[in-house]
């Protein structure tokens, strides 16, 4: 009695189990057929009816091929070898069938096949073909974004004051070594880093540019190293992909690298020791092949002193050590970074006469002390262009801070090194004003006016003037 209750209850359940699995076949989308051990057909569902045109009452309980000659099913129940996409018609209806053996303890009970009309094919095929091809744009898009634009033979001075740094660049380009560069701002550490890059054998890969002090402290991580959707609230829906991934088989440019707080200097060690990435939230890491060169403007030896910088990280960023000299350490590619400024603006002036340097307006220009550098030069003759009526830059064009440095400085070294009497000095001065004024301006009678004017006396006491100090 016990044990037919056993039995009876275990039947049940067989067949609770089994109108599930009927159920979920008929919920399923694609069109399914089954047969048992004996080609039966016991199920199809009306996906299948749908893309075949056959219903049940036609061909369930009768066996398959009494109903479809051609079907392949019964030999995937023979030989008990999977078949996958294969294409099939009837009439006027295109399908592409999956089918496999249903196998319980290594007997062959049935098999089943999946059909998915071709449409349905074709349409994700063509969604496919979309994806891949938004993918590739993609991809172009982010290799065009991330493209140097300079290299060791656009950079002025190669052959002057940066020949040596220029050599150990193009040594370091050979390599695929950390580098770090240092310099004070507006060197142009920037654009060492991508002609670095672009004579690497990773030249045809990204070139990802990262301003450490521009990204907040606490965004800096996530945007390194990505993050996984859910981390944060306002987390983009899949995460997010990070700079370091971006710039895999390239070269990430790790500027103002002495603005890393010092947890996220310990990350970035560990990229650099492991070659890995783990982005926020997430618990797989990740392989990258990524270059590293990183730029500071500070003192990193004095940052490591203060406990503001891992000494390790330092040394292994200091692999290749590149020190770009300021601009005023090397005065003689000033005429040809200015030259260079001009170049570029003379491009667009077609029809119009060319953009120059007046001869005096070289002393301004070669004896500033130029704290910014090649910005600030940049800056300076972009100031004097937009101050000019003509096409020559005088020395009145340029900023007023560069003509009172060059005045200060030049009127303190002639009195500090004079042996004459105050008389001397005093006209001396005088003589030196005179001519800084008339070297701002030209040589027309309106322009001689001008300078009379500025000067605070008549035309004709400047005429006297100039004739003293034979400046005429």
């Amino acid at each position: 009695m016990y044990s037919h209750s056993i039995d009876f209850k275990e039947q049940q359940s067989i067949e609770e189990q089994l109108e599930w699995m009927k159920a979920a076949i008929l919920a399923i989308h694609d069109g399914v057929l089954v047969i048992d051990k004996d080609e039966i057909v016991r199920l199809i569902n009306p996906e299948y009816t749908r893309i075949t045109g056959v219903t049940p009452e036609e061909i369930l309980g009768r066996r398959l091929r009494d109903v479809r000659p051609n079907a392949m099913l019964v030999e995937t129940l023979r030989d008990r070898k999977e078949r996958v996409g294969i294409y099939r018609k009837e009439g006027n209806t295109e399908y592409v069938v999956d089918m496999a053996p249903i196998i319980i303890r290594d007997k062959v009970i049935g098999a089943v096949s999946v059909c998915k009309g071709l449409t349905e094919v074709h349409r994700l095929t063509r969604e496919l073909q979309k994806n891949r091809k938004r993918l590739t744009q993609l991809k172009n898009k982010i290799g065009s974004i991330y493209q140097p634009k300079y290299h060791f033979e656009k950079i002025i001075g190669a052959e002057k004051g940066l020949k040596e740094i220029v050599h150990i660049g193009r040594k370091a380009a050979k390599t695929d070594l950390p580098v770090l560069i240092m310099g004070e701002s507006g060197t142009g550490k920037e654009l060492f880093a991508q002609s670095i890059h672009h004579d690497s054998s990773r030249a045809n890969e990204p070139f990802v540019p990262v301003n450490c002090a521009a990204i907040p402290s606490e965004l800096l991580e996530s945007e390194l190293f990505g993050y996984e959707e859910g981390t944060f609230t306002n987390a983009k829906k899949g995460g997010k992909m990070g700079l370091f991934e971006i710039a895999n088989k390239g070269t990430i440019f790790l500027d103002e690298i002495g603005e890393l707080n010092y947890n996220l200097q310990a990350k970035l060690l560990r990229v650099l020791q492991e070659q890995t990435i783990r982005r926020l939230g997430g618990v797989k890491e990740r392989y990258i092949d990524v270059r590293v060169i990183a730029a500071t403007n500070k003192n990193l030896r004095q940052l490591i002193e203060k406990n503001l910088f891992r000494e390790d990280l330092f040394y292994r960023l200091n692999v290749f050590n590149m020190y770009i000299p300021p601009l005023r350490e090397r005065k003689e590619d000033i005429p040809d970074i200015v030259h260079f400024i001009l170049a570029n603006k003379n491009e667009y002036r077609k029809d119009e006469e060319k953009y120059k340097v007046n001869r005096n307006t070289w002393k301004y220009l070669l004896h500033h002390h130029w704290t910014g550098n090649v910005r600030e030069l940049k800056n300076v003759i972009e100031y004097a262009i937009c101050m000019t009526d003509s096409n020559e830059i005088l020395p009145t064009h340029l900023p007023p801070d560069i003509i009172h440095s060059y005045s200060h400085r030049t009127s303190s070294s002639s009195i500090m090194t004079s042996k004459r009497t105050l008389k001397e000095m005093t006209e001396e001065v005088e003589r030196q004003y005179i001519q800084e004024k008339l070297s701002s301006y030209g040589d027309s009678l309106a322009e001689r006016k001008k300078v009379a004017a500025s000067l605070g006396i008549s035309l004709a006491t400047l005429y006297n003037k100039m004739k003293k100090y034979n400046l005429e």
